[in-house]
């Protein structure tokens, strides 16, 4: 049993982000750790999990709080997403090795670094409210299945918004994937 999954075996969304969370934080020390090279590996880690985390959360974790009364909260951390996907993108342009990686590095690392900080302040306690509590272990799977069909690259054009992703996700997800194998098969 990993320490995301209950005795049942069902993951709690919050006990899944957060576990997430603390594995974001350690690839960006990993990127800003290396240099050259030795970047890409970590880099190319944390841009698919930024990128299935951000959508899992836009479809699953966000309506959610809209339920509960908490929209306000949603759209102050959709925001944040969309920010964050524009630095993610620029960055992945830019490439580890390039010109200006670095800065642009830190730009991002603030900005999603303070988003976890968010969710985990302002999210987290909606979550575990009355109107929610009971829902953490389905949220949880739905999280889970959301990611593994999700983009794995950032897509900034895409609202942040579960029917966005719904109607634009699946066809990112395919050519994302492709160029997934395409770039590991030719490098």
């Amino acid at each position: 049993m990993t320490n995301t999954e209950s005795t049942s075996g069902r993951t709690d969304v919050v006990q899944l982000l957060t576990a997430q969370h603390d594995e974001i934080k350690n690839l960006f020390r990993s990127v800003g750790d290396g240099s050259g090279e030795a970047r890409r590996e970590p880099f190319e880690c944390l841009v698919r999990l930024l990128a299935v985390h951000e959508t899992a959360e836009e479809e699953v974790v966000y309506p959610a709080l809209r339920t509960a009364g908490a929209g306000a909260v949603a759209d102050a951390r959709i925001a944040e997403e969309t920010e964050a996907k524009r630095i993610l993108a620029d960055l992945e342009k830019i490439g580890p090795t390039g010109d200006n990686f670095l800065v642009t590095f830190e730009q991002l690392r603030s900005a999603v670094l303070a988003h976890a900080e968010n969710e985990e302040r302002e999210v987290f306690p909606v979550l575990r409210s009355d109107d929610l509590a009971g829902q953490l272990e389905a949220m949880g799977s739905a999280v889970k299945a959301a990611e593994a069909i999700a983009p794995t690259h950032p897509h900034p054009h895409v609202p942040g918004t579960a029917t966005a992703n719904l109607v634009a996700g699946p066809m990112a997800a395919v050519v994302d994937r492709v160029r997934d194998v395409v770039r590991y098969h030719t490098s």
